[in-house]
């Protein structure tokens, strides 16, 4: 990770760690950058945040100034982002959104011509220019770049999601939890046009509410809505929706983990599988590798953050991949995380098997984890602590083959994430505490967050 990009773009709060000023000369850069012989092209997309507007301003008057034309997708997802990027030639993306963060947060996401996850080299560039006094030349005359209204990009992403699937949703009854984000608008319009009785909530964005008490990161509003309104099934987006949860019809989560077993397993009943393995990250729970094992179906581990299974994916030919956030990635169809994507295909083994989520999902058992996110003095310094990583192997010790404990930097917040999987909540409680323990006894523990 770079000074200013992470695992998931340039993130923070609103003209506190990411500035208008930011936006502006990434838009420069990368207008300059990618236009150097030719004229460079830009899609662009944004969610509802209220910032997002500012930044989309700020990008456009950047890349047009540097020479480049910004083509406007207005809201949308950071996987229609990719799609576009791809499908209709251009030199980059830019999704502008903080995913699951609350609404003062934003970010800046950079796609490449193959709605890939920008490449680091490129990254590191623009960040040496960000930390530079560096004058780029202004566009003159003709030259100055224009902007695009792009919406038709938008529309032909969700009639390519629409083609993909195999069945008409007729006689189900479908919930969507739009987070008052990127789907608000998308998402009943692909279930609609496949025949689904579409019931939908938090789709009322006012510029602020985008993920509060609701969408994949707050999965007990689903579950209330389709149990009062007896749901076959519902599905959960993030803010950008490139996240994807699941509620079953007896309002049961079905997390990320649980969507790629079922997939995994559908696909490789149906002969589409064939020699893939299933892509995950250190942070999938220990019930997927067994479920999985129990199938015979290989799998690989990648660190945590979508960009890095969709890495392996592409060395490797996988056909499916993710983490347990909802972020999942099928192969030959997407370079990117993809919620609707992720919900038409569980949707086609439900319609293809005729049997309900429930069932489903229900070859999988979810080994109990705990997370605690924690504030220290200094991440790299307490990671190489040797009272912390005491603490660490000693749990490991304790819990041998059944159970496990992670201790990792967020790619996207300040802070570490202690994770503890075992047979009981409260064996990994204990196994969590004992390790935040000694972070406290060495003087690096801020707070628990």
């Amino acid at each position: 990770m770079g000074k200013y990009f992470g695992t998931d773009g340039f993130r923070g709060e609103s003209n506190v760690d990411l500035t208008v000023d930011h936006a502006f000369r990434i838009g420069r850069w990368v207008g300059w950058y990618y236009g150097q012989g030719h004229k460079a092209k830009v899609v662009i997309g944004k969610d509802t945040r209220r910032s997002s507007y500012m930044f989309e301003n700020a990008l456009c008057a950047g890349l047009t100034a540097s020479g480049a034309d910004a083509y406007l997708l207005h809201v949308t997802s950071t996987p229609s982002v990719s799609f576009i990027a791809r499908a209709d030639d251009f030199d980059c993306g830019i999704m502008i959104s903080a995913s699951h963060n609350p609404f003062h947060d934003n970010g800046i996401k950079l796609i490449n011509g193959e709605g890939e996850k920008m490449e680091e080299k490129v990254l590191d560039l623009l960040e040496e220019y960000l930390d530079s006094d560096t004058q780029l030349p202004y566009a003159k005359r003709d030259g100055i770049g224009c902007t695009v209204d792009y919406a038709a990009g938008r529309n032909r992403y969700i009639g390519y999601l629409i083609s993909l699937a195999t069945r008409s949703y007729k006689h189900y009854r479908i919930g969507l939890d739009c987070a008052n984000g990127s789907t608000w608008q998308m998402a009943k319009s692909v279930f609609d046009a496949l025949g689904a009785d579409t019931c939908v909530t938090a789709n009322h964005p006012d510029g602020l509410n985008i993920n509060v008490g609701c969408g994949s990161t707050h999965l007990e509003n689903l579950r209330k809505f389709v149990l009062e309104n007896r749901l076959d099934l519902g599905f959960a987006f993030d803010g950008d929706a490139d996240r994807c949860l699941a509620v079953d019809e007896k309002g049961n989560e079905v997390n990320g983990d649980q969507i790629m077993y079922l997939c995994a397993r559908y696909m490789k009943e149906s002969g589409t599988f064939g020699d893939s393995k299933v892509v995950t990250t250190v942070m999938s729970n220990m019930g997927l590798y067994k479920a999985l094992d129990a199938l015979g179906i290989g799998y690989e581990k990648t660190p945590v953050g979508d960009k890095y299974v969709a890495e392996n994916m592409r060395q490797n030919g996988h056909l499916l991949g993710g983490e347990q956030s909802g972020h999942i990635i099928f192969g030959r169809l997407a370079n990117t995380g993809d919620g609707l994507l992720t919900a038409i295909k569980v949707m086609e083994a439900v319609t293809e098997t005729k049997q309900p989520l429930s069932v489903l999902a229900s070859g999988m058992t979810m080994y109990p984890q705990v997370l605690k996110n924690v504030i220290v003095t200094d991440k790299d310094e307490t990671l190489a602590c040797e009272e912390v990583r005491a603490a660490v192997k000693k749990a490991e010790e304790e819990l041998g083959s059944e159970g496990r404990v992670l201790l990792r930097k967020s790619g996207t917040e300040p802070l570490l994430r202690v994770m503890s999987e075992a047979t009981t909540r409260e064996l990994c409680e204990e196994k969590v505490d004992n390790i935040i323990a000694a972070m406290q006894a060495a003087g690096k523990l801020i707070r628990v967050k």
